[in-house]
């Protein structure tokens, strides 16, 4: 399947949705001072970057990059439709925030996901890519809800 991923400007309607969808579902798995999820606002932050995945119109996933400085990358707001998983979107974005950060020259790409078991698929997606578990980074604390994962970047990999 060829999906499309486009940069952002996280004003289509559609975009919103998904984005309020990726918050509730997160707020129904954590409690409120453990979700770090960016709203609207933060996806709109200086140093960030947002892209969508579309299949014809239909929106499918969204992804961010945020940089973090010292040639360190954080994955923010991955997200799959509900109605569109399990067709290899997700890995998809992955992909794309990955060898975004590549050709940014990142060294390390970091993230943080819930430790609930619905999140364990997100867990095997990063998995997967090669992230392996790490400690808290950027500010962020130790956390019950919170799962810390990181990946080296190799060079021309």
């Amino acid at each position: 399947m060829a999906f499309r991923i486009r940069l952002d400007d996280l004003q289509h309607a559609s975009v919103h949705a998904l984005l309020r969808e990726h918050l509730a579902d997160i707020a129904r798995h954590s409690p409120p001072e453990s979700i770090h999820a960016l709203d609207l606002d933060g996806l709109r932050a200086s140093g960030m970057s947002f892209w969508t995945l579309w299949d014809s119109d239909d929106l499918l996933a969204c992804g961010a990059l945020k940089e973090l400085g010292d040639a360190h990358g954080e994955v923010k707001s991955m997200r799959t439709a509900a109605a569109h998983r399990r067709r290899g979107a997700g890995r998809a974005m992955l992909d794309h925030i990955l060898a975004e950060a590549r050709r940014r020259g990142y060294r390390r790409l970091s993230l943080e996901t819930g430790t609930a078991a619905a999140f364990e698929p997100a867990h095997r997606l990063y998995a997967a890519a090669g992230f392996v578990p790490c400690g808290p980074f950027n500010g962020y604390v130790e956390d019950p809800y919170s799962c810390f994962m990181t990946l080296a970047l190799l060079r021309g990999r």
